[in-house]
C-alpha cells in the first residue's frame, strides 16, 4: 500500500510541470500519485489515464470527452467537492490534477470502524448531496457515488471526488461495446437496464451508501457482479430496520425512498434528497442519533501505527480510477514516508518514517585534527564561504525569491493582448474559452494562477476568455402546467425555478403555474433567450378565491346580476308562479346567503312569473252547490251571497268576476255568486 518505486513514472516531470513523488493507488482505468506542482509549489494529486483507453477508433473520442469533462467539472465550485486543477495530455499521457486530501475514504473509515451512527451516517449523507446538489443544478451527473469517492478529511470536512471520468469512460463504452461501467453495488436499475442515468441515479446510489453506513453491510451481495446487479433490477432495497431492529421507521422510509426502483419515486435531485434527509434528523431524538448498529470492523489496525502493517480491501469496481491499493510495491526505502490508501488515489501521508521511535546511537568523539596553520584555515574560511555565497545565489535565483514573478493583469484584455502582456513578463499563455454571464464577449475573466500570485518566471498562466452568456430558450410547458412539471421544464431547459407567493385565479387550477417571468419583469415565453442558470420566478395557483354569497332575494334579476359580477358569481335564474312574490322578483336561492363558495361559483335562483292564471266558467243560471262545485274544481274558493234573502230557488244570478268567454282569474283567487 505504499509507493511504488519502481513505478517508471515516480521521479518523472509531467508536462513540464507536474514532478511525480509517489504512486499512491492504481485502478482498471488509471494510477493516482502524489506530486508537487512546480509552477505553484503545492501538493496535488495526478490522476493519469492508463494508456489502452486512448487507444484504437475510441481512443480519440475518450481524449476529447476526458477533457470536455475535466473542464465541466472544474468549473464546480462546492466545498464538498474535491477541486479539479487542471487536465491536458503529455505525449501519450492523459492526466487529471486535483486537490490534494489529507484524509482517508468512506470505505476505510467503515471498515476500520462497522456501522456508524446515526447522526454520523445522515451527516456524511448531507454533506455528499449538499456537493451533488451543486453538480445537479448545473445538470452534471456524477455516475459513481461510492465510499471510495468520498473522503473524510482530518479536519472533518467531506469531499467528494472524482466528477467527469465516468461520464467520459461510459459514453466511449458505451458506444463502441455496448456496456456500462461502474460500481455494481451502487449502480441504480435503469443504468443496468437502459445504460440511462440522470440526476436520481446518483441519488440511488447515495441511499445505498446511507443503508451502509448505518448497517455496516451493502443490501445486495452476491459471488459475481451481475447476480448483485440482478437484485438491484428485480428486488426492493431492504428497509435498515430488517437488520438493525432498533432503527426508526424515519429511517426506513428516507433509505427507501431514496435508494427506490423506479426513478420517478425517488426525489428528483440531491437537493430534494438532501431536503429529506434533513427532516429526517429532525424527527429523531439525540439518544437514537448517538446509537450505532453492533457490527464489529471488518478490519482490525494492529497497535503500531503504521497504516501498512494493515490490508484494506475495498472490495468495489469501479468506472474510473478503481482505487484498489497499491499492491506491487517494491521493498521499501528506509526513508521513505508511510501512506494509507484512500482507494480513489487521494492517500493521507503519515509522517511515519521506518525507524520511528528507535534511539540514534550516541555520537563517538573523534581525535581532534592536527593544528593547521592560521593560513591553511583562512583559506579553507574563504572557500567556505565563497561556497556559500555561490551556493545562496543559485537557490535565490533557481528556488527563492529570485525564480519567481507575479502574473500581470490580464482581465478585460483580449486573448492577444493578454497573450502578449504575459510573453513580455517571461510568461507562457494557455488560453481557454468558457461562457460567462457578466464578462464582454472575447475578454479574459479568470486566470489560473491569479493576478498577483506567485509564479515561476518560466512559468505557464491558463486564462479563460469570455463566450459571453450561454443563452438557452425558455421551453414549453411552464404557464398552465402543475408545479412539479413546470420545475422539471425549467431545469431540463438549464433554467431555476423560483416561487412566489401562491395567487389566486379564476382560470388557472389549484397547483398549476399562473405566470412565468425573468429577472427583468419581463415573461418568460416559450422560446425567449435567456441565460443558461437564470432564475425564472413562477408564480402557483391557489385555485378560485374563497367568497362569502350575499342574498339576492326580492331582486330583479338584473340587479342581482349586477350586484353578484364583483365576485364573478354566475346567476341561473329558473321563472315559477307565486302567488306571494311580484312578478320579476327573485323568490328564493342556492346556497342560500352566507354560504361560502368560491369566485366562478353559480348561484340558483327562482323568479317569480306572479300567479297562475285560470280558466274562469260562467255560472249564470245554475244551482248553487252546482255552481260551488264547478268553481272550487277549477281552482278557485267560492263566496256565496243573498242579496234578496234566502230564496227556495238557489239559482245564482250573477258572478264576480264574470267568467266564461276566456276569463281568467288567478288561482285560488275568490270567486262571489249572487243566490235568488
Amino acid at each position: 500500500m505504499g509507493a511504488t518505486i519502481t513505478d517508471p513514472f515516480v521521479g518523472r516531470l509531467v508536462d513540464s510541470r507536474y514532478e511525480v513523488v509517489s504512486r499512491i493507488a492504481r485502478g482498471g482505468m488509471a494510477t493516482v500519485y502524489l506530486a508537487v506542482d512546480r509552477r505553484l509549489d503545492r501538493d496535488v494529486a495526478l490522476k493519469v489515464m492508463h494508456p489502452h483507453l486512448a487507444e484504437g477508433t475510441s481512443g480519440s473520442d475518450f481524449v476529447a470527452r476526458f477533457r470536455r469533462e475535466a473542464r465541466t467539472a472544474a468549473r464546480l465550485t462546492h466545498p464538498g467537492l474535491v477541486g479539479v486543477y487542471d487536465q491536458g495530455v503529455d505525449g501519450e499521457t492523459s492526466y487529471l490534477t486535483m486537490e490534494y486530501i489529507d484524509g482517508i475514504n468512506l470505505r476505510r473509515h467503515i471498515g476500520e470502524r462497522g456501522a456508524l451512527t446515526v447522526d454520523d451516517a445522515l451527516r456524511i449523507g448531507e454533506r455528499v448531496l449538499d456537493a451533488l446538489a451543486a453538480a445537479h443544478r448545473v445538470g452534471l451527473v456524477h455516475r459513481d457515488i461510492k465510499p471510495e469517492n468520498v473522503l473524510l478529511a482530518t479536519d472533518g470536512r467531506v469531499k467528494l471526488a472524482d466528477f467527469g471520468l465516468a461520464r467520459a469512460v461510459t459514453e466511449v463504452t458505451s458506444t463502441t461495446t455496448g456496456t456500462v461501467l461502474g460500481t455494481v453495488a451502487y449502480l441504480a436499475p435503469e443504468l443496468v437496464v437502459r445504460g440511462v442515468s440522470d440526476a436520481r441515479t446518483d441519488v440511488y446510489a447515495c441511499g445505498i451508501l446511507l443503508f451502509e453506513m448505518l448497517t455496516g453491510r451493502q443490501p445486495f451481495t452476491g459471488e459475481t457482479p451481475i447476480q448483485v446487479a440482478f437484485q438491484h433490477v428485480n428486488n426492493d432495497v431492504p428497509a435498515p430496520s430488517e437488520l438493525v431492529d432498533w432503527l426508526p421507521i424515519e429511517i426506513d422510509d428516507a433509505v427507501r425512498a431514496l435508494a427506490a426502483r423506479d426513478p420517478d419515486d425517488r426525489p428528483v435531485d440531491a437537493a430534494a434528497a438532501l431536503t429529506l434527509l434533513r427532516r429526517t434528523r429532525a424527527a429523531l431524538d439525540e439518544d437514537t442519533l448517538a446509537r450505532h448498529a453492533d457490527v464489529p470492523p471488518s478490519i482490525v489496525l494492529p497497535s503500531a501505527t503504521d497504516p501498512d502493517e494493515t490490508e484494506l480491501d475495498t472490495g468495489s469496481t469501479t468506472a474510473d480510477d478503481g482505487g484498489a491499493p497499491d499492491t506491487d510495491a517494491a521493498p521499501r526505502d528506509p526513508d521513505e514516508t508511510t501512506r494509507i490508501d484512500t482507494g480513489d488515489g487521494r492517500g493521507t501521508t503519515v509522517a511515519l518514517p521506518i525507524g520511528l521511535g528507535v534511539r540514534p546511537a550516541l555520537a563517538t568523539s573523534e581525535p581532534a585534527e592536527p593544528e593547521r596553520s592560521r593560513r591553511t584555515r583562512w583559506i579553507i574560511a574563504l572557500a567556505v564561504l565563497a561556497a556559500l555565497l555561490g551556493g545562496g545565489v543559485w537557490w535565490y535565483l533557481q528556488q527563492g525569491p529570485g525564480a519567481y514573478t507575479t502574473v500581470p493583469t490580464i482581465i478585460g484584455q483580449d486573448a492577444t493582448e493578454a497573450t502578449a502582456i504575459l510573453e513580455r513578463a517571461g510568461l507562457g499563455a494557455d488560453p481557454t474559452s468558457a461562457f460567462d454571464a457578466e464578462a464582454p464577449i472575447n475578454t479574459v475573466f479568470a486566470t489560473d494562477p491569479a493576478q498577483g500570485d506567485r509564479i515561476r518566471k518560466d512559468g505557464t498562466v491558463s486564462f479563460t476568455v469570455s463566450k459571453g452568456p450561454d443563452y438557452v430558450p425558455v421551453p414549453e410547458g411552464v404557464v398552465g402546467e402543475l408545479q412539479a412539471a413546470a420545475e422539471a421544464a425549467l431545469t431540463a431547459a438549464g433554467l431555476e425555478a423560483q416561487y412566489t407567493e401562491p395567487d389566486f385565479s379564476d382560470t388557472v387550477a389549484n397547483g398549476h403555474i399562473i405566470s412565468a417571468t425573468l429577472p427583468d419583469g419581463s415573461p418568460a415565453e416559450p422560446g425567449v433567450q435567456a441565460i443558461r442558470g437564470m432564475e425564472v420566478t413562477l408564480t402557483v395557483s391557489s385555485g378560485r378565491a374563497p367568497v362569502t354569497i350575499t342574498s339576492v332575494v326580492g331582486m330583479s334579476v338584473d340587479d342581482a346580476t349586477g350586484q353578484l359580477e364583483a365576485d364573478a358569481l354566475t346567476l341561473a335564474p329558473t321563472e315559477v308562479f307565486s302567488d306571494t312574490v311580484a312578478a320579476g322578483l327573485i323568490i328564493d336561492q342556492s346556497p342560500a346567503a352566507g354560504a361560502k363558495g368560491h369566485r366562478g361559483d353559480t348561484i340558483a335562483v327562482n323568479v317569480s312569473k306572479g300567479p297562475e292564471m285560470l280558466a274562469l266558467p260562467s255560472t249564470y243560471g245554475q244551482n248553487v252547490k252546482n255552481a260551488t262545485a264547478a268553481l272550487e274544481a277549477a281552482g278557485f274558493v267560492v263566496k256565496v251571497e243573498h242579496p234578496q234573502g234566502i230564496s227556495p230557488l238557489n239559482i245564482v244570478y250573477s258572478q264576480k268576476p264574470e267568467g266564461g268567454d276566456g276569463k281568467t282569474a288567478p288561482k285560488g283567487s275568490t270567486i262571489t255568486i249572487y243566490v235568488f
